[in-house]
């Protein structure tokens, strides 16, 4: 008998919870420069309330991925959004209220990254619960836009609040987060995702061997995802500071710019994810061809001064960014059984926050480096991950007898490992 298919509006309540995760750190990226000013903080700083969200988040996301897998999603994520919007009234209220409010700014963020780690992960592992093929495929591409579309649509919302108030987009946290809560809870089942959830020795003893077997093409699907992050909120921080002084574009316009490689990239990865169903060679050729796109449009970017040539040429790399996530998430989503999903999907959200976490700092020192040789270094590191996309993960044609086949993505089950997913199954 079939299974019944996830109605629409659980696909749309999956899809919103991305958007929590995003839009906590893309929103204030138009905010910084007059946070910096308003309260006299050093470039530093002002990027930490970056990294601090990412990093609590990158440390907190794999402790919640396995309290999703022992216990339901649900069970997770409705505590997690909770978390985010009281991170961001406490943040809120401090910037309006304390005269130097910077220290209760980061416990709000470090809330915030608390609760956003509790999001983007574990809905990705819910979509592989829910959805099988082609279908998790275009769900799990769809989730990717809907991070995209966070990213699109933050800089010009924060843009826009910041007109009334600087600190108003800590408010506004919250008010997003009601929705996505109320989707979450409307819609979303709360079942177990295991009947009999294993053992913590055994599941880590479950969770080794997946990595003893599929730790190559792991590594590099991890990395792949984190060099992706760390691009683009590093370019983004870059693009901010470099779209106030020298061009003075400010306000809605400069949300407005922030939002136009976003936007490549949101759109990118929902036809990616649309068109890519099982098929795993094609998954790992657009891989390889987004590294490529992203090495060729950093390369050129160390030589481009003129604003519209070079936003017309970081569309470029957010053309590769488009194709190259929604491809792993789908490799990672698949790569272990249900009952360990949540552990493994919710360590990708990790490394990946740990992108984002050091993108800022490290594009401001190499600002005042050499612009130069800050766009050539990060295309060196864009060409290197593409080739280990390119020899680390192997596309297995099909089940070999007797056993499996290692460089791919593999289902384990608790008690006994099962071969490689071909693009036909």
């Amino acid at each position: 008998m079939a299974e019944e298919q996830p109605s629409v509006k659980t696909i749309v309540a999956i899809g919103s919870i991305p958007l929590i995760m995003t839009l906590g750190n893309s929103m204030l990226i138009p905010i910084l420069p007059t946070m910096k000013s308003e309260l006299h903080l050093s470039s530093f700083q002002v990027s930490l309330t970056i990294t601090v969200f990412s990093l609590v988040a990158a440390f907190c996301i794999p402790i919640l991925g396995y309290l999703s897998d022992r216990f339901s999603r649900k069970a997770i994520i409705i505590p997690s959004l909770l978390l985010y919007g009281i991170g961001g009234v406490l943040a809120g209220l401090a910037a309006a209220l304390f005269p130097s409010p910077y220290t209760w700014i980061m416990v709000g963020r470090t809330l915030q990254g608390m609760g956003a780690a509790g999001t983007t992960p574990i809905a990705m592992a819910l979509a592989g619960d829910l959805f099988r093929g082609s279908e998790a495929s275009r769900v799990l591409g769809l989730v990717e836009a809907s991070n995209g579309l966070g990213k699109v649509i933050s800089p010009i919302i924060g843009s826009l609040i910041a007109l009334i108030v600087w600190y108003g987009v800590f408010f506004a946290f919250p008010v997003v987060m009601l929705g996505s809560l109320t989707l979450t809870w409307l819609f979303i089942e709360g079942k177990k995702t295991t009947k009999n959830p294993p053992p913590f020795k055994k599941y880590i003893h479950g969770l080794a061997s997946v990595f003893k077997q599929e730790g190559r093409w792991l590594f590099t699907a991890y990395l792949a995802g984190a060099t992706c992050q760390f691009t683009l909120f590093g370019i983004l921080f870059f693009l901010s500071d470099v779209l106030e002084e020298p061009h003075n574009i400010v306000g809605v316009v400069k949300g407005l710019v922030l939002a136009i490689p976003l936007l490549v990239m949101c759109t990118t990865s929902y036809i990616t994810g649309s068109k890519i169903g099982e098929n795993q060679k094609l998954m790992k050729r657009l891989i390889v061809l987004g590294f490529i796109l992203m090495t060729i449009s950093y390369v050129l970017l160390s030589f481009i001064g003129h604003l519209t040539l070079f936003i017309s040429v970081l569309a470029i790399s957010s053309l590769g960014t488009g194709l190259i996530l929604p491809c792993i998430n789908s490799f990672i989503t698949k790569a272990v059984g249900k009952e360990r999903r949540g552990f493994v999907t919710s360590l990708y959200g990790s490394v990946r926050f740990f992108g984002v976490a050091i993108g800022p700092p490290l594009f401001g020192w190499m600002m005042g480096w050499s612009r130069i040789g800050m766009f050539l270094s990060i295309a060196g590191l864009t060409f290197v991950v593409g080739l280990l996309a390119l020899f680390m993960i192997q596309v297995n044609q099909g089940k070999k007898e007797g056993g499996q086949s290692g460089g791919g993505p593999v289902e384990i089950k608790r008690k006994k490992p099962v071969g490689l997913m071909s693009p036909t199954r």
